[in-house]
């Protein structure tokens, strides 16, 4: 049997199938991420099922939490398919499906109302206005692209990703405010939320002004970053309407499980809960 050598060139090559698919950019960064660190790891060797999985264990060896060595995993198999090498495929690790989630990475409305005072403190006007449009909408950060000055006009985004078009409407009051931010910086049509030299922002700029903003505030930096906003969305969406079905629809899951996840209640939630039953006498 011919040995599997991996190289840059056939990541490289995986790459482009993925932009082919139109995966989401931040998608895509972590995919390659992930395959240089197991090219790393691999440090020349062949490929072989064995080897693969002692990268599985060496994962979990490191520390990581089993849902990011499933992601990990999930990336590399998807190599594995690519190349034609099905029989080096792992298993993923057993995941139980969460109860409740970790309070410690839960922002709540309180925490969100202190970042944007605080931004607006700090006279950092498009951060608060683009952490208000994530969580207003609940869009992804790599949607906020199709933010447009056209949008704003029209009180909806049309946003394509991931071969799926779905329409987000956005607040009258959000529009408002957009508009008025565009003409503020002189952008009569296309992309709102642009760099000083007219470059989209990046998914790593939106973090990183993100968790320097929480110093400021008074706000741990787990709890703050771009999902969580979709997160606090979700959540509030929820407890207004009750309808899940709908919410899935405007977060744009194929699936309500995946929508599920985001309304799992915090850990103080879920005893109150608990003690509602009165089952202890």
């Amino acid at each position: 049997m011919d040995q599997r050598t991996l190289s840059i060139k056939q990541l490289a090559a995986y790459d482009a199938s993925l932009r082919t698919d139109e995966r989401a950019p931040g998608t895509l960064e972590k995919y390659l991420r992930d395959l240089r660190a197991f090219l790393v790891w691999l440090d020349g060797r062949p490929v072989t099922k064995e080897l693969a999985h002692q990268w599985k264990e060496e994962l979990q060896t490191r520390g990581y939490a089993p849902v990011t060595i499933n992601s990990m995993l999930s990336a590399l198999n998807g190599l594995f398919r690519f190349l034609g090498w099905e029989e080096c495929r792992v298993k993923f690790l057993k995941v139980q499906r969460r109860l409740f989630r970790d309070e410690r990475r839960d922002l709540n409305q309180s925490e969100y109302n202190r970042l944007l005072e605080t931004a607006h403190q700090l006279g950092r006007e498009r951060l608060a206005l683009l952490m208000e449009t994530i969580c207003a909408t609940g869009i992804r950060v790599s949607e906020v692209r199709y933010i447009t000055v056209e949008a704003a006009r029209d009180g909806k985004a049309e946003i394509a990703l991931k071969g799926k078009i779905r329409t987000i409407l956005l607040p009258n009051k959000l529009s408002r405010k957009l508009l008025k931010y565009a003409k503020r910086q002189k952008i009569a049509s296309g992309e709102i939320f642009l760099t000083r030299s007219g470059k989209a922002l990046s998914r790593r700029q939106i973090w990183a002004e993100m968790k320097r903003l929480c110093r400021h505030a008074g706000v741990e930096p787990s709890k703050v970053f771009p999902h969580n906003l979709r997160h606090l969305f979700a959540t509030a969406f929820y407890r207004a309407c009750k309808d899940i079905a709908h919410l899935a629809d405007l977060l744009g899951h194929s699936s309500v499980e995946t929508t599920r996840i985001y309304l799992i209640s915090s850990g103080t939630e879920h005893a109150r809960q608990i003690e509602r039953l009165g089952l202890v006498t």
